[in-house]
């Protein structure tokens, strides 16, 4: 199902961390291209050609009224789980026709969050068909692409940049309200092929996932730089796992203590909206684990509430998109990556 990207993993050059980028002046030329297979091709210019599905990908994504990116600086603090329960609350609106993108490559797990393990991605002649959840909810993640929920994906970046593209390109998508887009933690390969392949056509913004830790947070001010110079808009920062209510006294208890004054100072002090803190609840991992919406099966939790509160927001429903600027090609540490200048 997974068709080649035009760089296969036998066609990826040995010095892959030598590689001065398909774009750049050094393109086919410098010595670590010396033995590559695609050097001839590299050298030729032909790989400096404005890629061609960044068009296509606007043309076919301009029936999506709102694109959501979810990122965390950080693994674990729950950037998944939020960008499934952010769809299950958006698709609570039974008039809106919502879809959950995971280009989490190597580390797929929407589709058992969504109770889809098992399911298979069919081909019509209008594109890839996505998944359904319910009705006005549909799915689409490389985990449906695997023959085992266990199986690695062991794919350098021009694989990965492949798929995604596929996944924005050849899923037919249809009208939406809502395209929200789960990504892989950090500011990788994945990130900046999103930022390329969305670049003509409207992108709301990023939500970005933290906990209460200096040491995520210190990550979640790396991303935020990420946004500011590839130029996405940040529509705000939610702070996961922010203390534990107590169901019978209802008091709050701070599990992972805000050593630093937490996500409510960071974004004080970068002048960012704090969307909203959701406390720990055991029952939000055991519905994940068991595929089923924690804000359907607990709806008064205080954690439920938050998510409705933040989806809720004025900042989450911006009535008017943003134009992501152009995507120029830079060097980023001798290696060619897409930024925006």
């Amino acid at each position: 199902m997974v068709q080649d990207s035009g760089c296969s993993l036998n066609t990826t050059p040995e010095e892959i961390n030598n590689c001065p980028g398909t774009t750049s002046e050094q393109a086919g030329k410098s010595a670590p291209c010396q033995g590559c297979p695609n050097q001839e091709l590299c050298a030729s210019g032909a790989t400096k050609a404005p890629d061609p599905a960044i068009a296509e990908i606007g043309e076919k994504l301009s029936t999506v009224k709102h694109k959501i990116l979810v990122l965390s600086g950080k693994g674990g603090v729950g950037k998944s789980t939020f960008s499934a329960h952010l769809a299950h609350a958006l698709a609570s609106d039974t008039t809106k026709e919502i879809a959950l993108l995971d280009v989490d490559i190597c580390g797929p797990s929407i589709p058992r969050i969504m109770g889809l393990e098992g399911e298979q991605v069919h081909q019509s002649g209008s594109g890839w068909s996505p998944v359904y959840v319910e009705d006005n909810l549909a799915v689409m993640s490389i985990g449906f692409l695997l023959s085992s929920p266990d199986d690695a994906v062991i794919w350098r970046g021009p694989k990965k940049n492949g798929i995604i593209k596929q996944f924005l390109r050849d899923v037919d998508w249809g009208e939406l309200d809502y395209l929200i887009v789960d990504t892989p933690p950090g500011t990788s390969d994945e990130h900046l092929s999103i930022v390329q392949y969305l670049s003509a056509t409207h992108v709301d913004g990023a939500i970005i996932i933290t906990t209460p830790q200096e040491v995520s947070l210190q990550d979640v001010r790396k991303e935020i730089r990420f946004c500011q110079k590839v130029k996405m808009p940040i529509i705000g920062v939610v702070e996961n796992m922010s203390g534990f209510v107590c169901p019978k006294c209802k008091n709050t208890s701070q599990i992972f203590p805000p050593s630093t004054g937490g996500a409510e100072k960071m974004c004080a002090d970068l002048k960012l909206p704090l969307l909203g803190k959701v406390p720990l609840d055991p029952r939000i991992a055991r519905s994940c684990d068991e595929g089923r919406s924690f804000l359907s099966e607990v709806p008064d939790s205080p954690a439920a509430e938050a998510y409705q509160k933040i989806v809720k927001s004025e900042f989450v429903f911006r009535k008017t998109p943003t134009q992501m600027s152009i995507v120029q090609s830079v060097t980023i540490k001798g290696q060619n990556k897409s930024c925006v200048t």
